[in-house]
């Protein structure tokens, strides 16, 4: 690939070759900052690691997932989120256009007026989105957790500030409660039925559903997170489980799927390998880009802005080696990344 720029009539031409042009990817669900201490286990308060050694360590990854084509990311929560979007748009540390939650809901306790100050709180605090769980995890479960009032008082009040949901719901029960709730986006669902998965088309809710990246980076890293092999299994039995839910919700008609992969420590930088899960599931390799450039901008609220080619958007930009429209491959293979007009690689 020739990289030298090419001055045209005010213009600046690069010159990529064979390489296929495509807007910026999007990550609707990832967790920057999450990695691995030096004592070799994923970071928590007690690592003992330095203020500097987490803050580079963070930085690594969001480097990482940019040079992987990810220009835009949204995190789902974490004390660090708001340092790391500040550094990015400042330009500080290259890193993805970061939006953020800052925090998520997961305690069961609050009455509903006082979840309703708790978003007003994290609205104060600058967040983007509110990320609620409302489903215990996948190796517990995944039963609904938060009640159905608690749930439409977190999306209701977030609504009412111009603040988009995105609820962690594992079992059907809880997919439902959040979409009458009024919910913007579902997160994983591995479990819903299609009952659920026409319910969410209906309501115009968002469906953000995990296959294989997240599951499988736990799989092959168990002593980072000191998994067991009784707590591996039910992270094994979901990679055939989500594909088999996956393939059943692009048969539903106008269900609206975003790209997401949850990404934690050590998959930061792989995010593409969830399109190749999703494409193997069923989807049209077109589909699956689309559904990480416009249809990913559309669910962020920034439609007008990124996720399409088009005079006038912010110029996130990336070129791959070879047609991602026949190799979904090709996501993983990456030569040009620019993110608002700044070249990166």
């Amino acid at each position: 690939m020739s990289t030298k720029p090419i001055t045209l009539s005010g213009a600046t031409r690069i010159e990529l070759g064979a390489a296929t042009l495509l807007p910026g990817l999007i990550d609707a669900h990832t967790h920057p900052g999450w990695y691995v201490d030096k004592q070799g286990k994923r970071n928590s308060p007690r690592s003992g690691d330095s203020p500097a050694e987490a803050a580079l360590a963070r930085a690594g990854n969001l480097y990482a997932t940019l040079m992987a084509g990810f220009t835009t990311i949204q995190s789902i929560g974490g004390p660090e989120d708001d340092e790391l979007r500040d550094a990015i748009s400042r330009g500080r540390i290259p890193g993805p256009r970061l939006l953020t939650s800052l925090a998520p809901i997961n305690s069961t306790r609050p009455s509903p007026d006082s979840m309703r100050v708790i978003v007003r709180g994290l609205k104060a605090q600058g967040a983007d989105l509110i990320k609620l769980f409302a489903s215990s995890g996948l190796g517990a479960g995944g039963a609904q957790t938060l009640s159905n009032e608690q749930i439409a008082a977190i999306c209701g009040e977030a609504k009412s500030l111009g603040l988009r949901t995105l609820v962690h719901a594992i079992s059907a029960a809880s997919v439902r409660a959040a979409v009458l709730g009024g919910c913007t986006q579902i997160e994983h669902g591995i479990f819903v039925t299609d009952a659920e998965l026409t319910l969410m088309a209906e309501h115009g809710t968002i469906f953000d559903p995990q296959l294989c990246l997240v599951f499988q980076n736990y799989i092959d890293h168990p002593d980072a997170y000191s998994f067991t092999d009784s707590t591996l299994a039910p992270l094994k039995a979901a990679i055939p489980t989500a594909s088999a839910m996956y393939a059943r919700a692009l048969r539903v008609p106008k269900l609206k799927i975003v790209f997401g992969t949850d990404a934690v420590a050590l998959a930061h930088g792989r995010n593409a390998d969830e399109l190749l899960c999703r494409v193997k599931s069923g989807q049209s390799p077109m589909a699956a880009i689309i559904s990480a450039t416009s249809v990913g901008a559309d669910a962020l609220g920034l439609g007008d802005r990124i996720g399409s080619i088009v005079q006038g958007y912010e110029a996130d930009l990336i070129a791959v080696d070879g047609d991602p429209s026949r190799d979904i491959g090709a996501t993983r293979r990456v030569t040009f990344v620019m993110r608002g007009g700044v070249r990166y690689r």
